[in-house]
């Protein structure tokens, strides 16, 4: 039988990366919340998994040769699930290509600009004392708006991401395009992008992903102690 794996999660866009592809690879796994407001990510036990002070992690007690193993950084995870369950992870070399480059694109790319645009344009402005900074706004806004583009134009040739299979590159990007309106983006002129946060969105696997400790997930605007925590630029 398989034993769970441990999921270091918050309800976050790249929580829901892990969380998405462990109820799509239908793997049991052990839940423990990492409350990144509180700063439970500093914690030394966790750094001992995740040293880069950042969710999600695993560790997996049947790792590579039954010897179990910590893992962190999104998109490594998805990338050992996916050898480990020979799923989803494209079933020829020319699909697994395509998968690898569109999951780095998202983890180089859509991760972070979206991110900044989150920062810059919800809670910076809101921070004590305000940091409402047009030209951080601007860049951000303009670049996340350039990569939807991209992404818009490969889905008018391909049912999904990397193909007309859906893959850990679907599970990856899904979770930051969702939250587009906080981004203050439009989905107007892009009717492929929002074709497959549909689709996708209507997976059995995707909902209960993005639905794992939804209660938690808040507004760190108007929590100082919170911000301190999230915003820390001391190491």
């Amino acid at each position: 039988m398989t034993q769970p794996i441990d999921l270091y999660f918050w309800p976050t866009p790249n929580g829901w990366k892990v969380s998405i592809a462990l109820h799509e690879f239908d793997l049991p796994y052990t839940l423990h919340l990492i409350d990144i407001g509180a700063g439970d990510q500093f914690a030394p036990d966790f750094l001992k998994i995740s040293p880069n002070n950042r969710m999600p992690a695993i560790v997996d007690p049947d790792g590579p040769d039954g010897a179990p193993i910590a893992i962190f950084e999104s998109g490594a995870i998805l990338q050992y699930l996916a050898r480990k369950t020979g799923r989803f992870g494209g079933s020829t070399e020319r699909e697994r290509i395509a998968v690898d480059q569109w999951l780095m694109w998202q983890m180089g790319g859509v991760g972070p600009m979206a991110g900044q645009a989150h920062h810059f344009l919800k809670y910076a402005p809101a921070m004590d004392p305000p940091n409402d900074l047009p030209y951080a706004k601007d860049r951000y806004r303009s670049e996340v708006a350039r990569l939807y583009g991209v992404l818009d134009r490969q889905l008018a040739a391909t049912r999904y991401v990397a193909g007309d299979f859906f893959s850990i590159a679907d599970m990856s990007l899904w979770g930051w395009t969702s939250l587009w309106k906080g981004q203050q983006q439009t989905l107007d002129d892009k009717p492929n992008l929002a074709r497959w946060l549909a689709d996708v969105g209507s997976r059995p696997g995707v909902i209960a992903g993005r639905a794992l400790a939804a209660e938690k997930r808040g507004d760190f605007r108007q929590d100082k102690a919170a911000q301190d925590q999230l915003f820390k630029t001391k190491g």
